[in-house]
């Protein structure tokens, strides 16, 4: 299959648990670039898949093209998160009893030990890569404030540097806007629109009214399966997606 501006190609992932089927055959291909919002009921298999991608499940068919011919299904989650592909978890994992930087400084990808890093003095290299990274977070007049007195959606914005100073190429996000105010989920949707301006970012989210303001196109998992694809428009007006998803006679206001 060809993959020539494609930094993410799927062809006929299946996973099963148990003897259930989570998913079913699924292809999907991401562009370079491109910020693509996976959407989908509860048990759709949205999560699955990106456990998939990064290595954390190892699926039962399929194969998994990253970058020019890399193929991810014979790796194991270091080494993908090596290559280039970086998550955020829906849960965020910060420190919180450490400063931006000192979380920043770990997440780096260096040879170094935990207490050399936090005890030690941050190089100019290091501040070279993370002050910028604050600053598209739009909190570097924060940088030395501890993570824990940060409201939710700047601790949310932190987990997203820590996974950004990494400069992974493909960035996977599970429900980022999850709990925010809208103030939040509009600076979050800015914010990952100026991400994908050098990064490919595929993000799963329930929030329609985010997914409308952000996405560049959107993939609907139904029953493990890819339902349809395409621009949020097209989705939202697919009989389909309003019969399984979006909700018979709400497609223009659903929020889950």
């Amino acid at each position: 299959m060809e993959t020539k501006g494609s930094i993410l190609y799927l062809e006929g992932i299946t996973v099963s648990f148990d003897g259930f089927q989570v998913l079913r055959g699924v292809d999907l291909y991401i562009d370079r670039g491109e910020l693509r919002a996976l959407i989908g009921p509860n048990g759709a298999g949205k999560t699955t898949l990106l456990d998939v991608i990064c290595g954390k499940v190892k699926p039962a068919t399929g194969r998994m093209i990253f970058g020019e011919n890399t193929d991810l299904t014979t790796l194991e989650e270091h080494d993908i998160t090596m290559l280039g592909i970086g998550r955020k978890f829906q849960t965020p994992s910060v420190f919180r009893q450490l400063t931006l930087v000192e979380n920043l400084l770990l997440a780096l990808r260096q040879p170094r030990g935990v207490w050399s890093t936090l005890f030690g003095t941050v190089g100019a290299a290091q501040m070279d890569k993370i002050a910028p990274t604050l600053e598209t977070l739009g909190l570097l007049d924060k940088a030395y404030h501890k993570a824990g007195s940060l409201a939710h959606g700047e601790i949310q914005w932190l987990e997203i540097g820590m996974v950004l100073v990494q400069d992974p190429a493909l960035f996977l996000l599970d429900e980022p806007v999850a709990g925010m105010t809208h103030e939040e989920r509009e600076r979050t949707g800015q914010l990952l629109q100026r991400l994908a301006q050098d990064h490919a970012i595929l993000v799963v989210e329930h929030d329609m009214e985010f997914v409308r303001q952000t996405a560049h196109r959107v993939t609907v998992l139904h029953e493990g399966s890819v339902l349809c694809e395409g621009s949020v428009d097209m989705v939202q007006r697919d009989p389909r997606v309003v019969e399984v998803y979006l909700g018979r006679g709400h497609k223009d206001d659903a929020d889950n």
